[in-house]
């Protein structure tokens, strides 16, 4: 704090510059030195006066968006992601602003997802669960005959959660870097032949006729298992959305592979998510895991994949693998 000693200080030395500015002829002898110095010190005092009221308004600008980025910033880490701030201030602080706007929106996307997530898998495993439970708990209590078709019911339904099992860590493993590929030579084309053929009982069922048009190629260094994990999720997902009478083509050039079938197709607004996690249309079954897991072990093998609606109708989904 300014003291009465630092005035008092201050005052003897204003009161000292008016006696040397007399002597020297700066001001007129009539004038008092020591009203010229009061006078001297009234107006410095403004000036200061001035000053600091400036400089208080100018921070008070620069301050208050950051008090309130500081504010939203506590909301968020309380967990309240929808907390925004106004973009005000200099340019630096609106760009601060800016960003803090839209990892707030991430964060809230991506609370949101994980909410439906865990929904989402609740309900998947809670369904074949209820089963298994249910035929069990029958068997038991002698409702039901513990013969092949209830045990292969029970089978069935265990086989349904090894494999969501294994789709929530093969993500797990992808999101995290950790994604483990045991690469060999391996005949692309033969590997495809088997996994058609795999679908075609299937096929069968729906009365949906599933067609490979393979060209001969070298050998390719990719993990065999990993890649037919692709081909299967794109196979499943076109059998899905096929029409009964209708026709699966799963084709390979040498270079890049393609599921097509002849389903209703993507909506435009659909198509730049369908590789998202957890992403689902509302028709569509599951979790929302197979294509996004596809990307990830396309990518894993350096590789690229793409979905696009088929001329004519129907969905085609494309992707190559840095292996070839």
């Amino acid at each position: 704090m300014f003291g009465l000693t630092n005035f008092m200080g201050f005052a003897l030395f204003l009161f000292v510059v008016g006696w040397v500015a007399e002597r020297l002829g700066w001001i007129e002898s009539s004038l008092d030195p020591f009203r010229w110095a009061v006078s001297l010190g009234v107006g410095f005092l403004l000036f200061a006066a001035l000053f600091a009221a400036v400089f208080f308004l100018s921070m008070r600008r620069f301050t208050r968006p950051l008090d309130d980025l500081l504010n939203a910033s506590d909301q968020v880490a309380e967990g309240d992601y929808s907390a925004r701030v106004e973009e005000q201030g200099p340019r630096g602080v609106r760009s601060l602003a800016r960003a803090f706007n839209s990892m707030a929106e991430r964060l809230e996307a991506n609370d949101r997802q994980r909410r439906d997530m865990l929904a989402d898998v609740t309900h998947e495993l809670r369904t074949p669960l209820t089963v298994i439970r249910g035929e069990v708990e029958g068997m038991l209590d002698g409702v039901y005959p513990a013969d092949d078709a209830r045990l292969k019911s029970i089978l069935e339904e265990t086989h349904l959660l090894s494999r969501l099992v294994d789709d929530l860590r093969t993500l797990a493993l992808a999101e995290a870097g950790a994604l483990d590929l045991r690469r060999e030579a391996v005949s692309v084309g033969d590997l495809l032949h088997e996994a058609a053929s795999a679908f075609w009982s299937a096929g069968e069922a729906k009365e949906v006729r599933i067609e490979a048009s393979v060209a001969e190629s070298p050998s390719s260094y990719v993990d065999p298992a990993r890649v037919r994990e692709v081909v299967n999720n794109l196979l499943s997902n076109a059998l899905r959305y096929s029409p009964n009478g209708g026709m699966v083509r799963l084709a390979y050039d040498g270079k890049t592979i393609s599921v097509t079938d002849e389903g209703a197709g993507i909506p435009p607004e659909a198509l730049p998510h369908v590789f998202e996690r957890f992403y689902k249309s509302s028709d569509s079954g599951g979790m929302g895991l197979g294509l996004s897991i596809a990307k990830y072990l396309v990518e894993a093998h350096g590789g690229t994949i793409r979905a696009e609606n088929a001329e004519g109708g129907g969905t085609r989904i494309s992707f190559t693998l840095g292996g070839d």
